[in-house]
């Protein structure tokens, strides 16, 4: 049953309309969501620290702190385009047409799901992936939105793309350390970076110190770059589902900025189809479109769902039209007008993939303190019990490296990859590399790659019961 509208005014949000149980379940996924990056703060942060840590590079005092800044920094500094990748997911546009309280299931589903995999896992102090367990939960819940809305839940060309990313993450973190680990073992001369540290003053020399504060930095600040951005993208998620008018398209983007863009865009057009008239029927379709675009541009505004909605998708069709005439070898565009389309069709990205830097400051926030406390179950399992000997210096510094390797290049191609998936592989494959299959824990190893195997189905029907669930009382 509806409530009267109630008006909150929130910090940086400014004044919020909406009924009285919808406020309430709005209010409960914002803590949920600065939860589950804050669980995922010291569940997938330890896994940078646990090197440092293990070879006795910095004590706990001082590394836990330091990995909280460089992830705070990594998520402030990481950009949005891992964060939009997890928003294309789910099926924004239909959430817009529909009441707020479908969202709502949506949203409280995904993070309480997610939430509950991760606590439990790290219970149990096994390396499980948040990456993982969120997109997880992002299917069963879009699979239970097709199941009551019979219209497509889940960007399954988006999910095969990121779920081929997580796969492949591991192989190529145990790969890549084990060819690491080889090439330090056949060439450096130094003794001192293979030694396996005993007792609590057995430190590293100051330049193998220097390298593992160096590798665990880095590894921080990528962590914060990728996985922060998937707490941003489930706020945005929170945002559009209750707020979609406000928040579906950047409204701080001068709409003078915007209209400039589109002209500069169809004067390349024009200029074609006047050199090479064959083209008309092609680019004079994306004239109309930019043309009605324009129109949707003016009456849009922050209080009109349906003049947004109605924005956002002529904005998505102009933006998808341009990259693909960008991109057809057959066009006889010249290079600079590829590159003025290109830039165009950028410039317009701004207005539908974006994150205010509030909700960027919160998440950094969250995961910098998160990283704080709890951190040492999963630091034991790392630096303890993947191999059956204590981390050396080389093991600790080539999975590292491999890690913040791996996670960085997966930001730039703007692809979510799991932190804890590679560092673990890493640390395996730097194992495997110094002693043989012998050298690693199978007991740990299972528990890992049954937490690996069991992530996916298990978030994707705690998701999908949370929907039916909340889909009857919200």
């Amino acid at each position: 049953m509806y409530l009267s509208i109630l008006a909150v005014t929130f910090p940086f949000m400014g004044r919020v309309d909406l009924s009285g149980y919808l406020l309430v379940v709005f209010i409960i996924c914002l803590l949920a969501v600065a939860g589950f990056e804050f669980v995922n703060g010291f569940h997938d942060t330890a896994n940078a620290v646990a090197t440092v840590i293990y070879t006795k590079a910095l004590k706990p005092v001082y590394a836990i702190p330091w990995s909280g800044l460089w992830n705070f920094l990594g998520v402030f500094l990481g950009g949005v385009t891992v964060a939009m990748g997890i928003l294309k997911l789910v099926p924004l546009d239909a959430l817009m047409t529909l009441p707020v309280s479908v969202g709502a299931c949506l949203v409280l589903s995904v993070l309480l799901a997610s939430i509950i995999w991760n606590l439990g896992t790290w219970y149990l102090g096994i390396p499980c992936s948040s990456s993982h367990t969120m997109i997880g939960a992002m299917i069963g819940a879009g699979l239970a939105f097709t199941w009551y809305y019979n219209g497509p839940g889940v960007n399954w060309d988006k999910a095969g793309e990121i779920g081929l990313s997580l796969i492949l993450s591991p192989i190529i973190g145990f790969g890549a350390a084990a060819l690491l680990m080889l090439f330090l073992k056949h060439v450096t001369k130094s003794h001192a970076l293979f030694h396996i540290p005993s007792g609590e003053n057995d430190r590293p020399p100051i330049h193998i110190r220097l390298l593992l504060i160096t590798t665990c930095t880095l590894v921080s600040f990528f962590h914060g770059s990728n996985d922060g951005q998937k707490g941003v993208g489930l706020f945005m998620l929170i945002l559009i589902a209750f707020l979609p008018a406000r928040f579906a398209v950047n409204h701080t983007i001068p709409n003078a900025k915007v209209l400039t863009a589109f002209n500069q865009t169809e004067q390349v057009l024009n200029k074609t189809i006047t050199r090479d008239p064959g083209q008309k029927n092609a680019l004079g379709k994306l004239i109309v479109e930019i043309d009605q675009a324009k129109v949707s541009l003016a009456a849009k505004n922050e209080k009109d769902v349906a003049k947004t909605y109605s924005y956002r998708k002529q904005l998505e069709s102009v933006i998808k039209d341009i990259k693909a005439i960008v991109k057809d070898e057959k066009s006889s565009l010249p290079q600079n007008d590829r590159a003025t389309l290109n830039a165009t069709s950028k410039e317009l990205e701004h207005v539908t993939d974006f994150a205010p830097v509030w909700v960027i400051a919160i998440i950094s926030l969250s995961l910098g303190l998160g990283t704080m406390i709890g951190w040492k179950r999963i630091v034991v399992t790392i630096g303890e019990k993947i191999g059956n000997e204590h981390l050396n210096y080389a093991q600790g510094a080539t999975s590292e490296i491999v890690a913040a390797s791996t996670i960085g290049l997966s930001t730039a191609f703007g692809l979510p990859v799991s932190t804890t998936h590679v560092l673990s592989s890493g640390i395996a494959g730097a194992m495997v590399a110094s002693g043989g299959k012998g050298n690693l824990n199978s007991k740990t190893l299972k528990n890992i790659a049954l937490a690996w195997v069991l992530t996916l189905p298990v978030a994707i029907i705690l998701a999908l019961l949370l929907f039916m669930l909340f889909h009857l009382f919200i």
